[in-house]
């Protein structure tokens, strides 16, 4: 899941006209690179590895959707959108994988999964604290002056 969150943060961040906002998905970028190296040593604490195929399919289903992130309108709205509704999956996963650790005793996987639910909440909250940002992003894009 990880793995497909940078792909889409990259495609977010080269078509991000705001530096603001720009910032904060860098920002997020590199949250994002510890969550996936955290989840990755919970997994191999158990014995596991991330599934190959599933981190392929989602780097060439974020890879493919690349060069329509480029040349698509309203690339900040739709960010924004995409972005929002990321990161509230990521934490319904969080919290689900979080209930599993607790019934496994597995107190680490608990801890990683309160920091990073932390983290997605707080970039969801930024997302959400400036849909009027991303509104006027939207017109500008289209050409519209908003009154």
């Amino acid at each position: 899941m990880e793995q497909s969150v940078l792909r889409m943060l990259d495609a977010m961040i080269s078509t991000t006209d705001d530096a603001k906002i720009q910032q904060e998905l860098e920002h997020h970028k590199i949250e994002t690179e510890g969550h996936a190296l955290r989840m990755k040593g919970r997994l191999q604490a158990h014995g596991a590895a991330p599934s190959t195929v599933r981190q392929l399919g989602g780097i060439v289903g974020a890879l493919a959707k690349m060069p329509l992130d480029l040349v698509r309108g309203e690339k900040a709205g739709r960010n924004a959108r995409d972005g929002f509704a990321t990161e509230h999956m990521e934490i319904a996963s969080y919290e689900l994988l979080k209930r599993v650790a607790q019934r496994a005793g597995d107190d680490e996987t608990v801890t990683a999964c309160d920091e990073i639910i932390g983290q997605e909440q707080a970039m969801a909250d930024l997302i959400a604290a400036n849909w009027d940002t991303f509104a006027e992003l939207s017109l500008r894009e289209e050409g519209v002056t908003a009154a």
